[in-house]
């Protein structure tokens, strides 16, 4: 991922995500009170903000996996793991846990901002 992307996404700073009372959880029709929404202005906008926010709390997640994937591949540590045992633990294939090692290990290495 690009650092630049990345910048540009944490300045739109998207809505928080806000965990629903557990009776709305369970209600499947139920999301974020969307579906009760009635004025399609109202609803596209709350909508739009859900998504740009999920889509920022999977990029964050994204990076901690990789970052916890090249911690736990470090040759340093006694207990260190294969990529094939990362993949095992993440349910990835190899190749994508030899990714997220290497992409784990630049942003471990990248400067602070």
């Amino acid at each position: 991922m690009a650092q630049p992307e990345r910048d540009e996404r944490q300045r739109l700073r998207p809505a928080p995500l806000l965990f629903e009372p557990s009776e709305a959880a369970a209600d499947p029709e139920h999301f974020f009170d969307l579906e009760s929404m009635e004025d399609p202005t109202h609803l596209l906008a709350r909508a739009t903000e859900l998504t740009l926010a999920f889509r920022a709390a999977t990029d964050r997640a994204v990076e901690f996996q990789a970052v916890a994937a090249a911690q736990l591949a470090d040759p340093r540590r006694f207990d260190r793991l294969t990529a094939a045992e990362i993949a095992g633990r993440a349910e990835w294939t190899e190749d994508y846990a030899k990714k997220m090692i290497e992409f784990g290990r630049s942003l471990l290495d990248a400067p602070a901002p």
